[in-house]
């Protein structure tokens, strides 16, 4: 026997299928969406990075900019040290210079005849001085003239003056010493 059912039946209607361009614009988007939230991602992390390096790197600027100023400040003292030491030096070299000039002035300056100032001025000397007359003058140059430690003597005045009204001679002469 056939049976017939008379009741009516609610029957779920079959969806109609999307088309497919809808389908592939969907998945396209969310594609692109993950795709500009990974770019997002990676370009944000590697600003942030690059922010980091640049902040070290400012720092470690700093660092070599108190170092070579720690090393400008070393050359400048080691500078003026080797000068000091250089000015020293010569001094301990030259300090006999004056004594030995003074013991052959000594030996061979004539009485009457009297140094009053000296000046050396490396191998060049110097000397202001009074006589009695004009003659013990002119021997005190030619002693200097004659002496085997000086060269190029040059009596550059000689003039009559009066010093507690006794008359003297004022003299100035320069000569260079032999190394």
């Amino acid at each position: 026997m056939i049976k017939v059912n008379l009741l009516p039946v609610k029957r779920k209607k079959k969806a109609k299928p999307l088309p497919s361009f809808l389908l592939s614009t969907i998945a396209i988007t969310i594609g692109v969406c993950f795709i500009m939230a990974y770019l997002a991602f990676f370009f944000s992390s590697r600003l942030t990075q690059k922010k980091e390096q640049f902040a070290a790197n400012e720092k470690k600027i700093a660092e070599l900019k108190e170092k070579i100023k720690a090393v400008d400040d070393f050359e400048k003292r080691n500078k003026t040290f080797k000068e000091r030491s250089e000015i020293i030096e010569q001094l301990s070299r030259n300090k006999s210079v004056p004594v030995k000039i003074l013991d052959e002035i000594s030996t061979i300056l004539p009485t009457g005849t009297w140094i009053t100032a000296m000046t050396v001025s490396g191998d060049s000397v110097s000397l202001d001085g009074y006589g009695f007359t004009n003659t013990e003058i002119v021997n005190f140059v030619d002693n200097v003239k004659n002496s085997k430690t000086f060269t190029e003597v040059y009596l550059v005045e000689s003039k009559s003056a009066e010093i507690e009204k006794v008359p003297v001679y004022v003299f100035k002469m320069t000569f260079k010493v032999k190394a």
